[in-house]
């Protein structure tokens, strides 16, 4: 039995609404022209957003997989999006930050499972070995499965001073979840000083991935103690779901949507209900800047699909 059968219940939500623009200059030298970075394939034959997909499949079926994208991206044939491929598709009519795509996508799920359990998959990210990450995610859904009140968020210890991360301070030991040490999270910052991240480094803080697990109805709760103006729009499209009104209440609600973003304004305000568990012997990169992209191929000894000098350079 795989663990996309042991975890029958839950959900994945992969986040693929954003633009790439910080990774314009290597797409658009490479390419001739701009492609969100998700929809690209710098190695091997798979885009990092198929490599999301199969990260998730790996412990959720596809009818429990929805898919965030912008409607821009439907305009490039090239991506060939389809819900045979990606499960349930969601269409933002806008970039609304990471809190709006999060919370479209936990709609869809509540409205079908309220009492499901979901995992959040940003898919910009290069992870490997794909099995071991994998399998912490897995224990991060068993932990919430078993304590639903918490959000189970997965760092990385890091291996050098990365200011443009969002970074967690751990807090007290709450114990292990097979092998893996769980601790509250004290705080998180955001794109912290170098000085700061020099001295977080020795004191055992960890980079955010984004990558957590936790119940529906905590993280529809959380969303109401943070930004309820946001969330009396979702409670809208949530009640139009599955009739011929859907896609129009979509479009309403994002002319009224404001822009929040995920990790500062809803995880920092409820840290106190946020656990951590580390991602070890996994090399884990936000590929939001080009030279993060040689470094990791370099790493890695994995030929790139682009000039390496284009990524160098950026």
């Amino acid at each position: 039995m795989n663990r996309g059968e042991e975890h029958r219940q839950v959900w994945s939500i992969i986040l693929a609404g954003g633009d790439g623009e910080r990774l314009r200059s290597l797409t658009e030298r490479w390419l001739g022209y701009h492609k969100p970075k998700q929809y690209c394939t710098f190695t091997g034959t798979r885009s990092m957003l198929q490599h999301t997909l199969d990260r998730a499949d790996a412990l959720t079926t596809l009818d429990r997989r929805v898919t965030v994208i912008s409607r821009s991206h439907l305009w490039d044939g090239s991506l060939r999006l389809s819900e045979e491929k990606t499960g349930r598709l969601l269409v933002q009519p806008a970039n609304r930050d990471t809190a709006a795509a999060v919370f479209l996508g936990l709609a869809y799920v509540r409205a079908q499972d309220p009492q499901g359990t979901v995992v959040l998959y940003p898919s910009d990210h290069f992870v490997h070995p794909e099995e071991r990450f994998t399998a912490v995610v897995s224990n991060a859904i068993i932990a919430a499965e078993r304590l639903r009140r918490w959000v189970f968020l997965l760092g990385v210890s890091p291996d050098r001073s990365e200011c443009e991360y969002g970074w967690i301070q751990p807090g007290a030991p709450l114990g292990r979840m097979n092998g893996h040490a769980v601790r509250a999270v004290k705080a998180f910052v955001e794109k912290p000083s170098p000085d700061w991240c020099r001295r977080a480094m020795s004191t055992g803080a960890l980079w955010n991935t984004l990558v957590l697990a936790a119940s529906v109805e905590t993280l529809w709760s959380m969303g109401w103690s943070c930004f309820p103006e946001m969330m009396r729009l979702f409670e809208k499209y949530r009640e139009a779901i599955g009739t011929l009104k859907e896609e129009v209440v979509v479009d309403q609600i994002f002319k009224e949507m404001p822009a929040r973003n995920f990790s500062t304004d809803l995880l920092q305000r409820v840290s106190r209900q946020v656990a951590v568990i580390e991602l070890k012997e996994v090399i884990w990169s936000d590929w939001g800047r080009p030279r993060r992209i040689v470094d990791t191929l370099i790493r890695m000894g994995k030929p790139p699909n682009f000039p390496m000098a284009y990524g160098v350079a950026g």
